[in-house]
């Protein structure tokens, strides 16, 4: 299942790949969701390359019934984010891959922030898929929607992280 977003920030590149690469912020979008942050590591100097992983714990509450039988009431979910350095103009890239343990599900995408004058155009493309056989399509298809959702409640909130209207 193809997955496809862009928005725009209003705040330079450097400042949006800092945001995502600070443990408070992955905390408090955990805990938005009802979920809680297991563990986060920035392996690299963020001003460069550097991968972030984000391990997460999260609540299957809105999962269809289907999958909830599945998975259970939680599902631990890791992001590993590959960042590149910055570019000339200062956008940068992410090769992002996400696991979720106990489910076969898993995305792979690319994250972009674009500079555009003083602000950033986040675009992301990837893919959700499922390893099992004849299900795999309806799985993936169930999962879309909650992932292109958590991607967008993350770049919503490091905006008003950026604001300052949350922290």
């Amino acid at each position: 299942m193809a997955l496809e977003a862009t928005t725009t920030l209003n705040h330079p590149v450097n400042q949006v790949a800092a945001v995502f690469a600070d443990e408070a912020f992955q905390r408090h979008v955990s805990e938005l969701v009802g979920g809680k942050l297991e563990s986060f590591t920035v392996d690299g100097d963020t001003a460069s390359a550097f991968t972030a992983t984000i391990v997460r714990q999260v609540p299957t509450g809105r999962l269809p019934e289907l999958a909830k039988k599945f998975v259970g009431e939680h599902l631990t979910v890791t992001q590993v984010e590959k960042w590149s350095a910055p570019d000339a103009d200062g956008s940068r890239h992410s090769d992002i891959s996400v696991k979720v343990a106990g489910a076969p599900v898993d995305v792979t995408a690319v994250q972009r922030l674009v500079s555009e004058g003083a602000g950033t155009r986040l675009e992301l493309s990837g893919t959700v898929s499922s390893s099992i056989p004849l299900l795999g399509g309806k799985i993936a298809d169930a999962a879309e929607p909650f992932v292109g959702k958590a991607l967008n409640i993350e770049a919503t909130q490091a905006e008003a992280w950026l604001a300052g209207e949350i922290h």
